[in-house]
């Protein structure tokens, strides 16, 4: 059986999951401080981190997470750029990685098979040009593409109005039970797609 936490991040207000299985977990972002995941994760093994993007407030704490729980960092090959550099992951400065050995950087789809978990990965884009979904157990990760009733911004670095609007086009595609994004609650699947043929119709004037 999957259990799936959520926690939020005291001062970005952004998502982190923790996804449980047996005694193995894996974490779905880093903006969260690293004592309340500590807490979360308790004696399980870490077995692996998914960053959905580049931007600060779902990476902030990639690095800590590693050396906390020494495991591998899973990211979009695209999400490279933003972590390198501030002005793209929008941390003011703060956030600056330089060394990419506990990194497996994903192109396009595929599979991910670890001990107590297979992931599918999807590159989509649109929010980030890093921005990449993870599907576990039927239940789907997607960043900033859907926030509940909102589409990720598409103003930032790297934003897109085509590649979000192809973006919701491959979730509504997608099967899968419960979306859960980079802020805010969970959603089920008909909910988001009503959402996404929304703003496809938006994106398509």
């Amino acid at each position: 059986e999957f259990m799936i936490d959520r926690l939020v991040s005291k001062i970005m207000e952004s998502n982190v999951f923790v996804v449980s299985h047996n005694d193995s977990c894996i974490i779905i972002d880093s903006g969260v401080e690293p004592d309340v995941i500590k807490k979360a994760v308790g004696d399980k093994t870490v077995e692996a981190v998914f960053l959905t993007h580049g931007h600060y407030d779902h990476c902030f704490y990639a690095l800590e997470y590693q050396k906390m729980f020494g495991c591998q960092i899973f990211c979009a090959q695209q999400a490279k750029e933003y972590l390198q550099n501030p002005d793209y992951n929008y941390s003011e400065g703060k956030l600056k990685i330089t060394h990419f050995s506990n990194f497996v950087f994903l192109n396009s789809n595929g599979k991910i098979d670890l001990k107590d978990f297979n992931v599918e990965y999807h590159l989509l884009g649109g929010h980030s040009k890093s921005d990449m979904c993870y599907m576990v157990d039927g239940e789907i990760f997607v960043g900033d593409i859907l926030i509940g009733r909102d589409m990720g911004r598409v103003d930032l670095y790297g934003g897109d109005k085509l590649k979000m609007k192809e973006s919701l086009e491959i979730l509504v595609e997608k099967n899968y039970s419960i979306m859960h994004s980079g802020h805010g609650k969970d959603n089920s699947k008909s909910v988001q797609d009503k959402v996404a043929k929304l703003w496809i119709k938006f994106l398509s004037r």
